[in-house]
């Protein structure tokens, strides 16, 4: 089979299996007992989307394992047999666009729809926003392509003479080619005139993808920017912020006596907006005072579980307040490595991305010496920091759903999420993972080279029209480490303190 990587081939197989296996259990353990033995078209579209982001993710490893299995080729045609990556990376990420604009809206308006209504109703109500969606999309798509879907290339044209070989080889840094004095080849004395641009057509797929990271490109450097700094950070001041001491009695009863009234303050909301919904009333305030009740309800769960933590009961108590003090030990350390990943992020960003010529290779350089020391330690690695990033997507996310109204929370509990959490939070890792992998491919550009990766994400993506001057300033590096900084002079001044339910929540008028 020439140079087929038979290995690289089971090895990609048994991971698939293992990825869907691995999604399959979180979707059961982290479901809503509400959603136990039904809602089984969201769930087949969660796993789904959770399999293609982590296969997305682990494709960039798996390239530059492919790339490294014809390193011993003698002729450049001896490596046709290994893994197609090209048609893998169009074919998964189209995959990803089609799942993000369409099947998940479905399924999430299919999810939300009422009650009430037949099914028949709602899978029609559902269709009628997909197949809007879906025009707008085409169109855009359509036009979008037609006017500037082109790529440029900027190319030099060299031209040399010849000259007879010497009768001793002596090259060095100062004579790089055949000759002496001042002799030097046409790519070091080419003048700038020399310089053109070559302009092609991009193909379809490729400008779908480009347009879909340019998507996750703003999501990506807004919740990773912000999430990077959070993610380590809020573990760190969590710790700092834990029960010190188990409460008394009389304190736990004042306590939950405060979080009862809030409760019901609450419910007595959640029923007036289940009413205008039910009347048909949904504007502007109604959406604003529904993402107003899910802010305090996941305040007061987390107040709730704060006061079990600092007053066990039953007759484990005290081992389950030496669980909650391990929990947070635990917290502080996992904590403490996600600064450690976080600062080399920031840091490999501004060395490699930011200052032009690149300070050092950094990360690239201990992917390679962990290779060196066995063949997977550095893909493991390199995949470690590439979900990490997802994870910070995450983390930012859901700090910004707190603190500001235009985004809905959508927390992932265990045992306790329901499907549209579960279904919005997919296609939010599903949109910022084609973005990792475009960051990821570019900060690693070293590590990653002559991968059908960097091909896609790095030259066609940043020479087309129209898009590549967003790469070629790093408008995205620069604001990610922006919002970083924020977020951690945000943590300096604020993060010891605890979000705390309103005295008395009121609806808006």
């Amino acid at each position: 089979m020439g140079d087929f990587n038979l290995a690289l081939v089971i090895v990609a197989i048994v991971v698939c299996v293992l990825v869907f296996l691995f999604n399959v259990y979180l979707l059961v353990n982290f479901q809503h007992p509400d959603d136990a033995n039904q809602a089984y078209f969201p769930k087949f579209v969660v796993v789904l989307g959770l399999s293609v982001a982590a296969i997305s993710i682990l494709m960039l490893p798996a390239d530059v394992a492919n790339r490294q299995a014809c390193r011993h080729a003698i002729y450049n045609g001896a490596c046709n047999l290994t893994l197609p990556m090209r048609e893998l990376w169009l074919a998964i990420y189209i995959l990803d666009a089609v799942l993000v604009f369409f099947v998940i809206p479905f399924a999430m308006f299919y999810y939300e729809g009422d009650q009430d209504k037949t099914v028949g109703k709602r899978i029609k109500s559902a269709l009628m926003w997909v197949v809007t969606t879906a025009i707008v999309c085409a169109l855009v798509l359509g036009i979008l392509y037609g006017l500037i879907g082109k790529v440029d290339f900027t190319v030099r044209h060299l031209s040399s003479g010849t000259t007879s070989f010497p009768s001793s080889w002596g090259f060095s840094r100062s004579q790089q080619c055949i000759g002496s004095g001042t002799h030097q080849c046409s790519a070091y004395s080419a003048s700038a005139s020399s310089e053109a641009t070559w302009t092609m057509q991009a193909t379809f797929p490729e400008y779908v993808v480009a347009l879909a990271t340019i998507v996750g490109s703003v999501l990506f450097t807004i919740f990773g920017g912000v999430g990077i700094a959070c993610l380590p950070l809020g573990l760190i001041f969590s710790f700092i912020r834990r029960p010190k001491a188990v409460i008394t009695r009389s304190q736990y009863i004042k306590e939950a006596t405060e979080l009862g009234k809030k409760a019901r303050e609450l419910k007595k909301a959640a029923d007036a907006l289940h009413q205008e919904e039910r009347s048909g009333s949904k504007g502007r305030k109604w959406r604003k005072n529904v993402k107003a009740v899910e802010k305090e309800l996941l305040l007061l769960e987390e107040d709730v579980k704060a006061l079990e933590e600092m007053y066990p009961q039953g007759e484990k108590a005290e081992t389950t307040w030496a669980m909650t003090v391990l929990g947070y030990l635990a917290k502080l350390v996992l904590g403490i490595i996600g600064l450690v990943v976080s600062v080399a992020w920031v840091a490999h960003i501004v060395i490699y991305l930011l200052i032009k010529p690149p300070l050092s290779p950094f990360l690239n350089e201990v992917f390679i010496k962990l290779d060196d020391i066995w063949g997977l330690l550095g893909t493991v690695a390199f995949a470690f920091f590439c979900f990490y990033l997802l994870l910070a997507v995450i983390a930012g996310a859901l700090m910004l759903g707190l603190r500001l109204v235009f985004i809905t929370i959508h927390p992932m509990k265990w045992g306790a999420t329901l499907m549209n959490s579960f279904l919005f939070n997919v296609g939010l890792i599903l949109l910022c993972s084609i973005s990792v992998i475009q960051f990821c491919a570019t900060a690693f550009a070293y590590y990653a080279q002559a991968t059908a990766a960097q091909e896609i994400f790095g030259h066609t993506l940043q020479s087309l029209r129209g898009i590549k001057y967003l790469y070629k300033y790093n408008v995205f590096q620069i604001a990610f480490v922006v919002l970083a900084g924020l977020t951690l002079v945000y943590y300096a001044a604020f993060g010891w303190r605890r979000k705390k339910p309103s005295g008395r929540f009121q609806l808006s008028p």
